[in-house]
This record gives structure tokens, sequence and C-alpha cells, in this order.
């Protein structure tokens, strides 16, 4: 008998909601069928079995929210193995998650059973199989990296994504040694007040439960503002040109049925911004300063419940027509939480417009590992001085938040400079 896990679905993922499952006890299965639908924060994914088998008990019911990874979900009967007597009970592991609303514990790699939702490869050598998650998977095909050369630092050696992106085409990822394991030690919990502590009387309130996302927006972003010494730049930038641009762009565009938007000049302005001034696109490492080859622009967008950042991957090379098109779809498919983690997982930079809802200026938050993010307020008519006259001209005001650690002062004047002579000369991103 095969013990099913909740998989871990992304290098930050810590538990989700199974919710759906596409087979039942009795069902014979093939390897690669999909059995399962889990819900991250933000994406809904198919899981695979790996293994030929029978179903032979499901132990999670679909709907259960906060399974946590590596938790026991459901059993697999080998091929081989004896047939289950019919109604006889399925011993069920202590660590086993009992249905309702209490998750199992998340399982240390020592109390883990093997896991039987992982991808396997072939090993050249032998053909041997190669534990690796879905995502770890996919994540070396695209970069070029022999799995089998990994050294997993997933529960019981597997290959999971952060192995994946710490390595070069065809060499191991280091593996985090015991000792560094031992010795972290986590930080006491903040003690947080009830609001009838703080003051308010107690039914004066409706309480909207906490969702997956609003749980992780909530710890990433108190972590990013809490840890990294944040610093903000402000400019403000003349867009008449670029609007004249656009509308150009757009006619003659129309045959093709797409619309750019000013949001996608302003992207690729940005990328186009970080190759002038490489040192703005960089994440702080303890190893030292990761400087990236592309410009994968992340870029904001609302959903129910919270946001998500969709990436435009390598936007310095891509047309605007390109640019729109891939952000229309991305943008769709994240208002129905149908991104794969790769799409909105990685990025080098962050882009957030709230210019439609009338907000002038603002500072964002770093998402992390990002070194800095735009934040672009909306354009309006104000008065300019030119020479010793008073003129009028469309302004947006534009707000870099930079980590310090990576980006000083120096740095990101340099790539608002870079940015302000592309957005207001739309001419110079052809170039």
């Amino acid at each position: 008998m095969t013990d099913i896990l909740m998989p871990a679905l992304s290098p930050t993922m810590e538990e989700g909601t199974l919710a759906k499952w596409t087979v039942k006890v009795g069902d014979a299965i093939k390897a690669g069928d999909v059995i399962a639908e889990i819900e991250t924060d933000k994406a809904t994914m198919e899981v695979e079995a790996v293994d030929d088998g029978v179903m032979a008990e499901i132990l999670v019911p679909a709907g259960t929210e906060a399974v946590k990874v590596n938790a026991v979900i459901a059993r697999l009967q080998a091929d081989g193995e004896a047939s289950l007597s019919k109604g006889a009970a399925l011993p069920v592991a202590s660590d086993a998650i009992v249905p309702a609303t209490k998750p199992a514990p998340n399982l240390t790699p020592a109390q883990a059973p093997a896991p039987a939702l992982v991808a396997a490869a072939k090993s050249p050598a032998g053909g041997a199989r190669i534990f690796a998650s879905p995502l770890a998977k996919r994540l070396a095909a695209a970069k070029g990296v022999a799995l089998a050369n990994l050294t997993g630092t997933g529960p019981h050696g597997r290959i999971i994504a952060a192995d994946v992106e710490a390595a070069k085409a065809g060499v191991a990822a280091p593996r985090a040694t015991p000792a560094a394991v031992v010795s972290a030690t986590p930080a006491p919990p903040r003690q947080v007040q009830s609001l009838e502590q703080m003051g308010i009387a107690p039914g004066s309130y409706d309480l909207v439960p906490l969702d997956g996302m609003r749980k992780t927006i909530a710890r990433r972003m108190t972590d990013s503002f809490r840890d990294i010494p944040h610093f903000p730049l402000t400019m403000d930038l003349e867009i008449d040109r670029l609007l004249e641009a656009r509308a150009r762009i757009n006619t003659a565009l129309e045959a093709r049925k797409i619309k750019v938007s000013v949001n996608d000049i302003l992207i690729k302005a940005a990328a186009a911004a970080l190759k002038v001034v490489p040192e703005a696109n960089a994440s702080y490492t303890p190893e030292g300063i990761a400087l990236h080859h592309h410009a994968d622009v992340a870029v904001a967008v609302a959903i129910d419940g919270g946001l998500i950042t969709p990436i435009i991957r390598a936007a310095e090379n891509r047309s605007l027509a390109d640019i729109s098109v891939v952000m229309k779809d991305l943008a769709e498919r994240a208002r129905s939480r149908k991104l794969k983690p790769d799409e909105f997982q990685g990025g080098t930079f962050s882009l957030s417009n709230l210019g439609m809802f009338g907000i002038k200026s603002f500072a964002s938050i770093i998402n992390e590992p990002q070194g800095c993010i735009l934040s672009i307020g909306a354009g309006e008519k104000r008065p300019v001085v030119r020479g010793d006259a008073l003129a009028v001209a469309t302004v947006m005001t534009v707000t870099l938040t930079c980590d310090h650690r990576v980006v000083d002062g120096a740095i990101g004047s340099r790539w608002l400079a870079a940015f302000k002579g592309f957005v207001e000369d739309p001419v110079t991103l052809l170039a």
C-alpha cells in the first residue's frame, strides 16, 4: 500500500485546499492520470498520479481546507498487492487527516512516508527513478537542467522547484547542511491583541474569515515591510507624447484587433530601463547580489480576495503588441485563478498601477525577492514651467520603492531617469 501525500505545488506552498477528487475508491489508475485538483492561495492545479494501481482509500474529502503539505490524503494499492476485502477497513496512520475541519499537522521529513505524488524521471545512467515535484520537472525542462544532477532538498530527497531554480544547467543545487537546519530557530510569534482588548465592542462588527490568499498576502507583506529596508524615490513624468504614440500604435494595430494600453507601454519602458541600468534588476541573497539576465516584469492584478502578480517574461525582448496580448491573457486567467505557479512567481521587478482609480501617487511594499517595485499614479493635466512660461501638460507621478540592500539612491535615480526618457519620448523604445 502506498501513501499519497499532499504535494507542494510551489516552493512557498505550506498548505492548500483539496478542491476535488477526479477518481473514487476502487478506480484503476495509470501513471499520469489526473486524480485531484488542489487550490493554493492563488491558483488551482491538477495533480497527476505517478504509479499504476487501484485507489484503495481517500482520507481527505473534497473541499477540505488547510491541508498541510506532506499530509496523507489517500492510499494507493499497487499492482500485485492482495485485493482488499469488501468493506474491510484500512489502518489509518495517526498522522493522517481526519475528515472535517482538522487538518493533519505538517509532517517532518522523518515522519512523512515516501511520497507517491511526485513526477518521476528516468536517470540516464541506469533507468532508476528520480523523484521530483511536478513543478520542478517543468522548470527543469524549461531551464535545460538535468534532474539526475540535482540533489533534492525536499522530503526524502525529493527534488523541488527551489533546487532547480538554484541550479545552473547540468549542475546540482547545493543541499543545506544538517547543522544549518538545526541552527534555524523560528522567532517567537507576535502576541496579537483581540479587538475586544483594543476597545472594540463584541457584536459591533462582522468577521469575514481569512482565505488562503489573504493569509499569504498578510504574511508576505508583513515579512517584507519588517525585514527589508525600503525607501521611495518619486518623479513626475509628462506623458502627452506617450498618449499620442499610443493612439497611433492602436490605429496601426486595429486590423489585428490588438489594443495597446498605457500600462503595456510602461511595462516595456520599465524593462528597457532595467537593461540600461542592470544594477536595478537585482535581488539580495545572503551569498551576494543576484543580477538578473532578463527583465521579468511582474504586474499587480486585482482579483477577488486580494491581488496576484502575473509575470511578463523577458519583457525587454517583446514588442508592444506581444506585451498587450500576453498581459490580457495572464490577467484573465489570474482572475479565474488558472495561472500556473511559474506564471506568477519569480519576477525580477514589479509594477503596480492605481491610476485608473484616480490615485495621484503612492508607494508599494516590495515583493521579495525583487529589488524594486514601481507605483504608478493617474495622469492628469497640471501646470508646468517651460523656460520662463507656464504651460499645461499631462503629468503622471511615479514612485520607485527600493530595497536599500541592493538598490541605493544613486542606482534608483539612474533607473528613474532612464524610465523617464523612454516614457517622455516613446520612439526611443523602438531603438
